[in-house]
C-alpha cells in the first residue's frame, strides 16, 4: 500500500516500482497544497490521499470515499495541472481507487473551516446547503413545446449547453403551473450530465433564506458564502419571496453579483416580471441584466399534447376528443390538467367504465372555468362585432382604413386574442394580419377600455352576443 500524503517525506525515495519523476511531481504539490490549506483542512482532507502506482503517464491514488477525490478535483485542478502530466483534453492525468476499508468520517465541526464542496450526489448536496432537490421527472425531454414556450425553451437549452456564455442572468417570469420550475431543473439535470465538473445548485428562494438564517445562527455564515459564490451554475425558483425582505435581498444581490462578475451562470424564475416586484432598483436592475423572458399560457393544441403527453406517462388511455373538451375548459395552467386527469382517471377505475366525453364533463365540470358552450370562431367574433357596431360585415373584413372600421377591427383582433386559444400567429393569420398587429390592437383597445366607457359597453356586448361572460 501507498503512503498518504500527510506521512510521506517530501523527496522519499522509497518509491518501489512508482515512477521518480511522478513521485517527485507529487511531492511538489504536496508542499504547495499544504500551504494554500489550513492544518485542518490539510489532514481531513488530502492526508487520507495515497500514491498507489505510476506507470509515466498517470497516477493511481488511493481514496477515502468520492467526496476526497471531488474535493481535490475542485479545489486543486489548477495546482494538479501544473505539477502532474496532463491527459490528452488538458486534465490531470489521474486515476482514483477508492478505498474499500472503512475509515472514519470527519466530523461537521472539523469540516466547518475547510472549504465547502458541492459534491455531485443529492445526499451530499442536501447535507451541505439544504434546498430544491430536482425532479427526476422534469427534463428537457419530458416538457412538451409550444408556441407560448418555445422561446424560453430554447434559452434554456442553449444555456444549459454553453453554461455563463450567453443570456445571464436568464430571468423566467409567468403564472403557477406553467414550466417555470420544469424548466429549471432540466437544466440542473442537463448540467451534471454533461458538465460533471461544474458546481450547480439548484435551490427555491424560501430554502435560500432559511439556509441563511440557519448559518446566522450558527455563526457559519463564512462558509454559507463561499459554498454560493463558488458555484458555476445558481437556479433559483420563486424570486418574489423575497419581497419584502430587505436583509435577505440585499445578500442575495451580492451573491448574485458574485458570480455574474465571475461569468457564472443564473437563472430565476418568478410570478412577474421583475419590475413588477416589489424589489429594490438595485435588485430590478441586476436582473434585467441578461434576458427576461415571459412564459405564457399553453394554446389548446399544446394543452392536449400534455394531457396525453401525461396519459402516457400514467398508462391512462384517453380518447382525443375527451383530451380537447378538457384542455378547451382547463386552460390556467398545466398543473390543472393533470389533476383533472388523475381524477377522470380514479372516476373511470373506480366505476370500471372507459373514459369518455359523458364521464369527463361530468366529473369535471366542477373544475371547468366556465359552462361548457361551443367555441367561438373568429367569424363569429367579426359578425359580432359588426352588428354591436352598425357596420357591414364586408367593410369589417375588408381594407377600409376609416376611423369607425379601424376601431371595430381592433375590437375583434382584442376579442379573438381573449376569448380564442389559438396562437397570436393564427389569430393574425384569420385576420390576414400578423402577429404583431393582433398585439398592438390588443394593446391598443385596452388603453382605450380604462378611458372610454362607451367601447367598455361594446364590448360587453359583443361578448354577451358570443355567449362569453362580460
Amino acid at each position: 500500500m501507498g503512503q498518504g500524503i500527510g506521512r510521506q517525506g517530501i523527496g522519499n525515495q522509497d518509491a518501489g516500482n512508482q515512477d521518480i519523476g511522478n513521485q517527485d511531481a507529487w511531492d511538489q504539490f504536496v508542499v504547495c497544497a499544504r500551504r494554500r490549506c489550513t492544518p485542518i483542512a490539510f489532514q481531513n482532507w488530502l492526508a487520507p490521499i495515497e500514491l498507489l502506482d505510476s506507470d509515466g503517464a498517470e497516477l493511481v491514488l488511493l481514496v477515502p470515499n468520492v467526496f476526497v477525490k471531488e474535493y481535490l478535483l475542485d479545489n486543486y485542478n489548477e495546482e494538479l495541472r501544473t505539477f502532474l502530466p496532463l491527459d490528452a483534453t488538458g486534465q490531470p492525468a489521474i486515476r482514483f481507487v477508492v478505498d474499500s476499508r472503512t475509515r472514519p468520517e470527519p466530523s461537521r465541526a472539523q469540516t466547518s473551516s475547510a472549504s465547502p464542496v458541492l459534491a455531485h450526489t443529492e445526499s451530499e448536496e442536501t447535507a451541505l446547503v439544504p434546498g430544491l432537490r430536482l425532479n427526476q421527472s422534469y427534463r428537457f425531454d419530458t416538457f412538451i413545446e409550444g408556441p407560448s414556450n418555445q422561446f424560453v425553451k430554447s434559452a434554456t437549452v442553449g444555456i444549459a449547453k454553453r453554461p455563463g456564455r450567453s443570456y445571464n442572468p436568464l430571468f423566467i417570469h409567468g403564472g403557477v403551473g406553467l414550466g417555470k420550475t420544469h424548466l429549471l431543473h432540466s437544466v440542473g439535470h442537463y448540467v451534471r450530465d454533461q458538465h460533471k465538473r461544474l458546481r450547480v445548485q439548484c435551490v427555491t428562494t424560501e430554502a435560500f433564506i432559511n439556509d441563511l438564517v440557519d448559518n446566522l445562527r450558527n455563526k457559519s455564515i463564512d462558509r454559507w458564502k463561499r459554498f454560493y459564490r463558488t458555484l458555476d451554475v445558481l437556479l433559483v425558483d420563486d424570486i418574489q419571496f423575497l419581497q419584502n425582505r430587505l436583509n435577505f435581498e440585499e445578500e442575495f444581490c451580492n451573491t448574485f453579483e458574485a458570480l455574474i462578475n465571475q461569468h457564472k451562470q443564473i437563472i430565476v424564475t418568478s410570478d412577474k416580471p421583475p419590475g413588477q416586484l416589489k424589489l429594490s432598483e438595485r435588485m430590478v436592475a441586476r436582473m434585467e441584466w441578461g434576458l427576461v423572458a415571459h412564459i405564457g399560457v399553453p394554446d389548446l393544441e399544446t394543452r392536449v399534447a400534455i394531457l396525453q403527453h401525461k396519459a402516457d406517462q400514467k398508462g391512462i388511455r384517453i380518447p382525443t376528443e375527451v383530451a380537447f373538451l378538457i384542455g378547451e375548459h382547463m386552460s390556467s395552467n398545466v398543473r390543472q390538467l393533470e389533476g383533472a386527469l388523475n381524477r377522470l382517471s380514479a372516476q373511470a377505475r373506480l366505476f370500471n367504465v372507459p373514459i369518455t366525453a359523458e364521464l369527463a364533463t361530468e366529473t369535471l365540470r366542477d373544475l371547468f372555468v366556465a359552462p361548457i358552450q361551443a367555441r367561438v370562431t373568429v367569424d363569429q367574433i367579426l359578425k359580432a362585432v359588426a352588428s354591436i357596431f352598425e357596420m357591414r360585415l364586408a367593410d369589417l373584413k375588408g381594407p377600409g382604413r376609416t376611423k369607425e372600421v379601424a376601431l371595430a377591427r381592433q375590437v375583434a383582433m382584442f376579442l379573438a386574442k381573449e376569448l380564442l386559444t389559438d396562437s397570436l400567429q393564427s389569430i393574425g393569420t384569420a385576420f390576414g394580419k400578423t402577429h404583431s398587429t393582433v398585439l398592438h390592437a390588443h394593446k391598443t383597445v385596452a388603453q382605450k377600455m380604462a378611458e372610454d366607457e362607451r367601447l367598455r359597453r361594446q364590448i360587453s356586448m359583443v361578448r354577451r352576443h358570443l355567449g362569453q361572460s362580460a
